[in-house]
Order: structure tokens, then sequence, then C-alpha cells
């Protein structure tokens, strides 16, 4: 088989316009912030979703005065935002009119994923001698308690079915090692499939306490999932637009997937091959082409995992890597984060008053400080003294919280 060769690039990005770019697609600089939450989520392709209130979070450091309701009433009554379980395993909030991109493509792939994952432990916790029978009725029995249209949690679930409530070890030995249920693994892949959906949230908007619903009664008859190679297509055809330009290991990341199905989407999309700084090769949508402006000094807070953080696998243009131990964890997850001009600088956490405070890895100056003050402010005043809790504290922030 020929050695796969990228063609000659078209142009040269400098990471000034990557930054450029970010800075205006992503909403971050104050002045390209969007008028409504539905379009910024669009911009983003989707949210991060792993912690409940980041999708929140998210969007308040994207668009122009977004209030709580607004976002609730797209998530639980207009449905335009779902979340759903899709690239590396990971919880993402999704405009509903790309969602048969993922359920034909990177949430199939999770959803055999997760399968495999829950046969090989019935079959090592000696649940059953048919592995295969077995998960087919628990699934079974999820679909039938929720047929007449109810939305139940996970707790409600687990105590009217059975199966749900059947236990597993892992890990015997190790710090994160113990006996859980099969419930959650149940309900994921089921989720993963697009059988059953996250529909209501039960609780306060910080937590995770949402209802499980049949996916046909929470959308309607949903749209059919696109093939396999159309999935992938439009996946990366929307992230090229909000991330691009990227590299082919930034997509292959991103979508938790492969080389092989990378390539093909970026060859179904016509996408164009460009020159990076440090030596790497790019790709842009072959209608964005054009130089992007610079955009004045702006200032910008995101919570973890945030889509921008989280959006490249290469982040030398926007992250020193003398930050990273102290801005994101060991497996790669990043904490709170504050942004100057483009580029990672810190962090911020909340004291018990609730009250913003940002924590800089370098000294900025004057015009820094006074636009990080700014948001800090902007950002106290919309929490209205509700703390936000999380379970990915970064060094920074934890030194942050200390008196």
């Amino acid at each position: 088989m020929p050695k796969y060769a990228v063609p000659d690039p078209v142009r040269h990005i400098d990471d000034d316009e990557r930054r450029a770019r970010l800075a205006r697609r992503h909403g971050l600089a104050p002045q390209h912030r969007y008028d409504d939450p539905e379009a910024a989520t669009r911009a983003m392709t989707v949210l991060h979703a792993t912690e409940p209130p980041s999708p929140y979070l998210s969007l308040f450091a994207r668009v122009h005065d977004v209030t709580l309701n607004e976002i609730d009433k797209l998530l639980y009554d207009d449905r335009a935002l779902v979340k759903q379980l899709a690239m590396r395993r990971t919880m993402f909030v999704f405009p509903r009119d790309l969602l048969p991109a993922a359920w034909g493509s990177i949430s199939a792939r999770v959803a055999q994923q997760e399968r495999r994952n829950v046969l090989k432990d019935v079959a090592a916790s000696g649940l059953s001698d048919d592995a295969e029978a077995w998960l087919a009725a628990a699934r079974a029995a999820v679909l039938a308690r929720l047929a007449d249209g109810d939305a139940l949690t996970a707790l409600q679930l687990r105590e009217e079915v059975a199966e749900l409530q059947a236990k597993f070890t892992m890990g015997e030995g190790k710090k994160w090692g113990g006996t859980f249920s099969f419930g959650p693994r149940i309900l994921s892949a089921l989720g993963a499939e697009a059988l059953i959906v996250r529909g209501n949230n039960t609780g306060h908007w910080r937590l995770s306490r949402h209802e499980w619903t049949l996916t046909e009664h929470w959308l309607g008859e949903p749209a059919a999932p696109l093939s396999v190679e159309e999935g992938y297509a439009e996946l990366v055809r929307h992230w090229l637009w909000t991330f691009g330009p990227g590299t082919e290991a930034d997509l292959v990341w991103w979508l938790g997937s492969t080389k092989t199905a990378v390539r093909q989407a970026l060859a179904d999309i016509g996408a164009v091959p460009v020159s990076l700084d440090g030596g790497l090769a790019g790709w842009v949508l072959p209608d964005d082409l054009d130089p992007v402006p610079a955009v004045e000094p702006w200032a910008a807070l995101v919570p973890v995992l945030d889509p921008t953080t989280m959006g490249w696998r290469n982040r030398e243009f926007y992250l020193d890597p003398a930050h990273t131990p102290y801005l994101f964890d060991t497996a790669g997850n990043a904490g709170t984060t504050a942004w100057w001009h483009g580029r990672i600088v810190g962090c911020w956490v909340h004291d018990d008053d609730g009250v913003v405070k940002v924590l800089l890895r370098e000294d900025l100056g004057a015009e820094a400080k006074a636009a990080f003050d700014v948001e800090a402010a902007r950002l106290t005043e919309w929490l209205d003294g509700v703390k936000v809790s999380t379970i990915y504290n970064s060094v920074l922030m934890k030194q942050a919280r200390l008196p």
C-alpha cells in the first residue's frame, strides 16, 4: 500500500492568525460574543458536558447577557440542544441537527466499545453463562419500562429493573477499583446507540439528575443516523470551521477515532492543506482560506474542559508547555482557564462568598489585569452566590484557593 502523502500546502497560517480565528469564531473576545446560546453552541460544534455546569459556563463566556432560563429552554423545552455520549466516550451538548452525524459514526463506535466492556464484565463476574443473552434481556427490560413515554431517573430505573441492580468488580487493588453497578453502563450504552436520551434535569443546573426517556419520545421521530463515512465527514466539516486550521493528529484525538476515518473524511469534504508554525501540516475547509484580521487584546474566563481548551491535541499555539502541569491533570483534563489574547495564562476560582478571582501564571501588565477584573466581576454577578464544584481541580486552582 502506498504511503499516505499530504499535498503541498496552499498557504501558511501562523499562530497569530490561529489565535485571531479562535477569538472570533469561539466568541471569547468580548467584542465577538454571540447574541444567543444556540448560535454559540453551533459555533463551537459541541459543548463539553462531562460536568453539568460546564455547558452553562461555556455559554456564559460566549453569549451577551445570557440567562440560565434561556439555556434551560433550549435544552429541555425547545430541545434544540441535546446531550449525547460521543467523542472519546465523553458527554457533549449537540445542536439537535448534528446528532445523526454522531449517531452514525463516533457514538456508534462508543456504543460498540461499551457493549464489549459490559459483556466482558458480565462474563468475569459470573453473573451469567450467556453474557449476550443477559445483556439483551437487560436492554429489553429498560426499553420496555420506558415504552409508554415515562421518564425516570437512573435511581428509579434501577429500583424497577432488576438487571440494573447487578454488580461487578474491577480494578482490584487499585485506588479507583471497587464494586460497581451495571446500571450506569447499560444506560450509557443505550444512550450511545440513541435508543434513550437524557431528558429533563430534576436537580439544580450545576448537578446531573436527569431523567432517561426514549429518544423518540424526547425528539419526536428522530432523523436516521448518517452512514459511518457521512457522519465522520459532517463532524470533521464542523470541527474545521470551529477549530481549523488543525492537524490530522488533532482530529484523531478529538474524535477518538482512527487516522483512516479522519483521512477519508478530509478527502470527502475536500479539505485543503495549509502549513502552520512549528513545521506542522494543517487543514482548513476549501472556502476558508481568506486571512483573518487580528483582534484587539481580550480576556476570557472559561470552565473546566471547555471546548476551546480541549479542542486541539497540539496546543503550543495557545498554551505554554511550562503552564501545562499547573492547569491540566496527568490525564490531560483541563481545569478552569483564564485566557489573555488567545493564550491560556492562568485559572479562576471563587471564594466562599462566590466572588470570582483570577490567578495568573505570569505578569501581563495593567491592561490584562483590568480586563480580567471586568470578567471576574461579570462572572461573579452571573453566578449570584452559587458555588460550582469540580473534580478537575488543577494545581493552580488549588493554589488559588489557599488563604
